[in-house]
């Protein structure tokens, strides 16, 4: 059973980048009842032969998992499947920074990333 922060509200463990990868580490000794995961760092830039997808596999609860369609630490397609949901912001890098001549605005890629959390913890 899940620690509530308060009255009936699950523990969601949950951090951007290396952040992320430390809730995903966590998330047990939390007794957290799932990990947000932004812009997790799947590889390091140009490795991806070394893989921290274990650390995500093994998070032992349900994750989200927002990413950015051209992050250099691993792009949304590189993700194995397994227990977690993955959401890509479109033209985002590893900060979510959309470029100029992106095909959508960088008010519109965060809006990608907060209704895909919003509705995420809607349904946990």
């Amino acid at each position: 059973m899940a620690r509530a922060a308060g009255p009936g509200l699950p523990v969601v463990a949950g951090g951007r980048s290396a952040g992320a990868r430390v809730a995903c580490r966590t998330a047990r000794a939390l007794d957290a009842h799932a990990v947000l995961a932004l812009s997790f760092p799947l590889h390091p830039p140009g490795r991806p032969e070394s893989s921290r997808a274990a650390e995500l596999l093994d998070a032992g609860v349900p994750a989200l998992v927002v990413q950015g369609a051209n992050d250099p630490f691993g792009r949304p397609d590189e993700f194995p499947a397994g227990g977690h949901e993955l959401v890509p912001v479109p033209w985002a890098d590893h900060g979510f920074a959309v470029p100029k001549r992106a095909a959508i605005t960088q008010e519109e890629a965060l809006d990608v990333i907060t209704e895909a959390v919003a509705d995420w913890l809607r349904r946990l």
